[in-house]
């Protein structure tokens, strides 16, 4: 039986307009630009790239934290791409997020107890005695107390925040997180326990994640599925273990060789990219990768890649089409 899609992604695109000077016509970002996935039901599906790849712009455009500038978002067999601000709001319920920075993510002036309720009362779920028994749950699910109700943010360490943020996601028990680099900010002996809560919490509560990060050990570790991101275009797409165990896009091979050995007799062969990342003001034609690919061709430089099945992969690259 084939999983359910939870969430489908249609040819998103995310643009920004940019002044370059006086009276001059305004040009576009393209950070986002006809990117298209599926995540199923219960599964992690992450999104890797370099920084400024449009990783985070794709998760916070499907929550339409951003208003997207064209493309279709199914949440469960519905387009909400055009849904109103107010139907928005009550859909929140089903799709939270988790944040890169807990601190800038709560608010200072509340106390934790106002911070965990808030969500509660906007939904208009449960009587006001009842809000507090929920935040104390969750709290001790997440690992902290009921001493902790009445505190403030700043009094809490990173790893802390970041469980209460993780607690305000999931207090809604939401169908969807987005969690984008919820553990890049936070020392290595930390993330390894926000990501077993993350793993523990999508158990207990049947969640589903989109994890958006640039870590590819995190990524393997949590993930079912990764796509690949460069400049604005998803390039690669496949099962983990099955994309880092047998990459196709050149891209993909490069990113994958810069992940540390961690066993001394193992050795492996490093790709060196040249160059750096082009503008996405002014993006390099054909394939937007050809600049920087140890492997490009004349038809790369004019021509953009097609986007081909090869074996479990799905590859947006010259090399598999012709």
């Amino acid at each position: 039986m084939l999983p359910e899609p939870l969430l489908e992604i249609k040819q998103l695109k995310k643009y920004y307009d940019v002044k370059t000077g006086w009276f001059q016509p305004k040009e576009q970002v393209k950070a986002v630009d006809d990117v298209s996935f599926t995540v199923y039901k219960g599964e992690t599906f992450g999104l890797v790239g370099e920084s400024g790849c449009g990783k985070s712009t794709t998760g916070r455009a499907i929550l339409k934290l951003q208003e997207l500038t064209s493309g279709e978002i199914w949440f469960q067999g519905e387009n909400i791409a055009d849904h109103s601000y107010e139907k928005m709001r009550k859909l929140r319920r089903k799709m939270q997020m988790v944040f890169q920075d807990p601190y800038a993510s709560l608010n200072p002036k509340k106390t934790i107890l106002q911070i965990l309720t808030e969500p509660l009362r906007v939904h208009g779920l449960y009587s006001p005695e009842e809000r507090v028994q929920k935040a104390i749950e969750i709290l001790e699910i997440v690992g902290l107390s009921e001493y902790h109700l009445h505190s403030y943010p700043h009094e809490f360490s990173g790893g802390q925040r970041q469980r209460i943020g993780i607690a305000k996601a999931v207090i809604l028990q939401p169908e969807l997180i987005i969690a984008d680099e919820p553990v890049s900010a936070l020392d290595v002996s930390i993330q390894s326990q926000v990501i077993n809560l993350l793993l523990q919490l999508q158990r207990d509560f049947h969640l589903t994640y989109l994890f958006i990060s640039h870590d590819l050990s995190v990524v393997r570790h949590i993930t079912d599925r990764v796509g690949v991101m460069y400049l604005g275009k998803l390039v690669e797409l496949a099962q983990t273990e099955e994309l880092f165990a047998n990459p196709k896009h050149p891209y993909t091979k490069a990113l994958l060789s810069a992940v540390p050995i961690t066993h001394p007799d193992e050795e492996k062969e490093r790709v060196i990219l040249t160059g750096d990342v082009p503008s996405p003001l002014h993006p390099p034609q054909g394939c937007t990768f050809h600049p920087r690919c140890p492997d490009c061709m004349m038809i790369c430089k004019t021509e953009k890649p097609p986007v081909v099945d090869v074996g479990n992969h799905t590859v947006a690259c010259h090399i598999y089409s012709t």
